[in-house]
């Protein structure tokens, strides 16, 4: 039995003009001298995307049942994986299964904008991405948080479509466990979160030394 997950809303997400430009592979500095235009819509990108956002996670706690070469067990359920995966759970007693988003609106503003202003829409795409990247950091931190308070520690994020754990094996996985459409998350048919800026991801509890932890 899956008990309720937690959902937790994140109001303050701290993205700063910079940080767009160098997700965009950018010298802010070289920027802000050669091309000031640019700069300008990396801060309309911030200012518009920090109220488009709803940033939003999603997750229950699981004990582990047994932890295998390419598998492990889940309250009685047997996922495949990849060595990879399972070598950075060894040790685990309990799995967090994870799903985040940003939410639709920012999504539907960067295609709204896409034909007739691409450069902008670039800017908010970025922007985006910065924001789901530190939205999966801060649930991180707050599952490392709270395996803390009880002398446990976390693993790193494992998530699907790294190191061959298929997106179309792990997402549906993930998925079968959590109510996704309780945040507003699907998937579709090529087991591609929507809305896009949405991440899903594994971590491992434990109260042992993981290969690799997150501190």
């Amino acid at each position: 039995m899956v008990n309720e997950p937690v959902i937790k809303f994140y109001s303050q997400l701290n993205i700063e003009v910079d940080m767009v430009l160098q997700g965009q592979g950018a010298d802010p500095a070289k920027m802000r001298e050669r091309k000031p235009r640019l700069v300008d819509l990396a801060e309309q990108a911030v200012e518009e995307g920090k109220r488009l956002i709803q940033p939003v996670a999603m997750y229950t706690i699981l004990p582990v049942d047994e932890i295998g070469l390419a598998h492990f067990t889940l309250a009685k359920q047997v996922w495949s994986t990849s060595s990879f995966v399972t070598q950075h759970l060894a040790g685990a007693q309990q799995i967090a299964l994870t799903i985040c988003t940003l939410g639709p609106d920012l999504e539907k503003r960067i295609n709204a904008v896409s034909q007739e202003n691409p450069a902008y829409s670039f800017a908010l795409d970025s922007y985006g991405s910065l924001a789901a990247k530190l939205l999966r950091m801060n649930v991180c931190e707050d599952l490392g948080a709270d395996a803390r308070a009880k002398n446990l520690r976390t693993s790193i994020p494992l998530i699907p479509g790294m190191n061959d754990w298929p997106v179309d094996v792990g997402q549906p996985q993930i998925f079968s466990v959590l109510d996704a459409a309780r945040i507003g998350v699907s998937l579709n048919e090529s087991a591609q979160m929507i809305p896009r800026k949405s991440i899903s991801m594994l971590v491992g509890i434990s109260n042992l030394p993981f290969g690799s932890i997150q501190t």
